[in-house]
């Protein structure tokens, strides 16, 4: 026991619940599809922030350009500079050789002796992000516009926009989490309504109801779970039953069986063979009982032509020395022969014993059996000559708990047995002599023979 409890607890303390799983695979799939699209934007953004600076300078320079005269050298060598090149401190105008030669600028310019192959140049120097446009000439290059900005402009303004989108990613993973939770709470409720469920299965409540909650699975699983409970509900309740039904069966002729033989001891001149021998009788009526109440039990009711008026003579065969040890007779009279019926042998054989029992138990005098045919079914009917039953005549059909006095488990289980072959169990009479009813269905096929019908089932 100590081993199946730390099992059990080892097995709940393990694992994580799956509201947390929920809410870290949603949480943990935002924050990818965040990255994933964060990373390539943000290098998006710093390429278009660069871009724009680019192209600012271009245009700037390109001012520039456009102010310098066609013919720039002095005759002593010097380059004619635009007021607008001294103006603005982000232009300087330099040699083809890279020297500046006014405006701002370092002295040197590695990326502005690029720009005399005619074409215009961008790159990062010296902390600034710059661009050069050559002043054409009509043989060569003669000037070069620089323009520049710090990189930490362009670094700055890119840092603003990661830090956005990093608070919006942030915003973007709170909402997340907050759905998370929510959809974790309503997808773990109906598991834990069904774990609550099963344990109280467990407790014996065959009564669950789960309530729905939207979600197709989890609905699936509780009717399940729910229809489970009512078929091992009804197992149990049949189990039950059939102990009692057993239990009542049983005890009249066991009762007998040990009377009988405890009379033979306590009697000096009692014929002890004799005694053997109807004990003996009497336990092979129990034998069959417990055999007919097993098939029941197990095989259910299975539809066959059965010879009805066998079954009758055999029945009051077993029946008439229990009623001639109370001084009492029994009378069978079957006319004329009746149809064979669709009935279960054990079931037929247990209902007239329970009316016959019946009859010997709560009647008087003479117990008559008669069996007729009615053309639509055949009618069995068992009286006796005692006052009958008082008040409600259907009250004799309710079950009653076996440590109950008076009619309930027998004619409730006779009566049971009856309509689940199809039949009806009624009081014809209820008194005085009363008269109980047994009504079957007539066959369609002919009266098998028992040998043949044992070759058939074997």
């Amino acid at each position: 026991m100590s081993g199946a409890g730390s099992a059990d607890t080892s097995v709940s303390d393990t694992g994580r619940p799956l509201r947390r799983r929920i809410r870290t695979g949603i949480l943990g799939v935002t924050a990818v599809a965040v990255l994933l699209f964060a990373l390539p934007l943000g290098f998006a953004v710093n390429r278009l922030y660069r871009g724009e600076e680019v192209a600012r300078l271009q245009r700037d320079a390109t001012r520039v350009v456009a102010l310098v005269p066609d013919n720039p050298v002095t005759p002593d060598g010097r380059l004619q500079l635009p007021a607008a090149a001294a103006a603005d401190p982000r232009v300087g105008i330099y040699t083809p050789g890279g020297a500046r030669a006014g405006g701002h600028g370092p002295s040197r310019s590695a990326l502005a002796a690029a720009a005399r192959d005619g074409r215009v140049h961008q790159a990062t120097e010296d902390g600034q992000l710059v661009v050069t446009v050559p002043v054409p000439s009509d043989t060569a290059v003669v000037a070069v516009v620089r323009a520049g900005v710090p990189a930490i402009v362009v670094t700055d303004r890119t840092r603003r926009s990661w830090a956005a989108m990093a608070l919006l990613g942030l915003v973007v993973l709170g909402v997340a989490g907050v759905l998370a939770r929510r959809e974790g709470r309503r997808i773990a409720a109906p598991l834990e309504r069904l774990t609550s469920a099963a344990r109280s299965l467990g407790d014996g409540n065959f009564a669950i109801a789960v309530d729905r909650s939207g979600i197709r699975e989890a609905d699936a699983a509780g009717e399940a779970l729910r229809d489970t409970a009512a078929h091992i509900g009804k197992l149990l309740e049949r189990e039950r039953a059939f102990s009692a039904d057993a239990s009542h069966q049983l005890r009249t002729p066991l009762t007998g069986l040990l009377l009988g033989l405890e009379s033979a001891l306590d009697r000096p001149d009692a014929d002890l063979r004799a005694e053997v021998t109807t004990a003996i009788t009497r336990g092979r009526q129990l034998d069959e009982t417990i055999d007919d109440l097993l098939s029941l039990r197990r095989d259910g009711s299975r539809v066959s032509a059965l010879d009805l008026d066998v079954e009758v003579h055999a029945a009051g065969e077993r029946w008439r020395p229990h009623l001639a040890a109370e001084s009492r007779s029994l009378d069978v009279d079957v006319r004329p022969r009746t149809r064979a019926v669709t009935t279960a042998g054990p079931a037929v054989r247990q209902i007239l014993d329970v009316l016959i029992g019946n009859a010997l138990e709560h009647g008087r005098g003479t117990v008559s059996v008669t069996a007729s045919d009615l053309g639509g079914a055949v009618a069995v009917e068992v009286a006796d000559e005692g006052a009958g039953l008082p008040g409600d005549p259907e009250a004799a059909f309710v079950r009653r708990s076996p440590d109950a006095s008076g009619h309930g488990i027998g004619l409730a289980l006779a009566r049971s047995l009856a309509e689940a072959e199809g039949g009806r169990l009624i009081v014809r009479r209820s008194g005085p002599r009363p008269v109980f009813a047994l009504l079957l269905p007539v066959a369609d096929m002919v009266v098998v023979s028992p040998a043949a019908d044992q070759a058939s089932s074997s």
